[in-house]
């Protein structure tokens, strides 16, 4: 049932509109009840129905097709040492230290973005930074290599 308020030449009226059946509906205004009939919508005409696109012929064997873009290589097997990983998935923001810098545990060795926070990855031991196994920009997963310590 829909409510309506209407006022016409200043009186106002208050209406409810039960659902229509069988082209009749009751219709209550200012608590008296009207049966009301109305007439059926014309029945919209039918609408076409797409027939699919025939499948296109398959295409002769051609010549095997140059590699479109150089996999990515291999990353280096990691350095022996404290080898620090990623503890959620993101992007690398920021990396804040060089291969040969001594960093002491604590110290923030880079900055990881996840969930639009960012993180700062934090040595867990005292050290030389062996290698940096990740690049400004690179998305990791958990548990991915980010640092070595050595």
């Amino acid at each position: 049932m829909k409510e309506f308020t209407f006022k016409i030449n200043g009186a106002e009226y208050k209406c409810a509109v039960e659902e229509i059946e069988a082209g009749k509906t009751n219709v209550t205004v200012n608590g008296k009840v009207y049966t009301v009939e109305t007439e059926a919508p014309a029945d919209p005409a039918p609408k076409p129905v797409a027939k699919p696109a025939p499948a296109p012929a398959p295409k002769p064997a051609a010549a095997p097709a140059a590699p479109k873009a150089e996999a990515p290589k291999p990353a280096a097997a990691p350095a022996a040492g404290v080898q620090v990983k990623s503890p959620l998935p993101g992007s690398v923001i920021k990396v804040l230290v060089s291969e040969g810098q001594a960093v002491k545990r604590g110290d923030t060795l880079l900055t990881l973005e996840s969930m639009k926070m960012e993180n700062a990855i934090m040595a867990e031991a005292d050290g030389t930074v062996k290698q940096i196994a990740v690049t400004p920009g690179q998305n990791v997963m958990q548990d991915d290599l980010l640092i070595v310590l050595g």
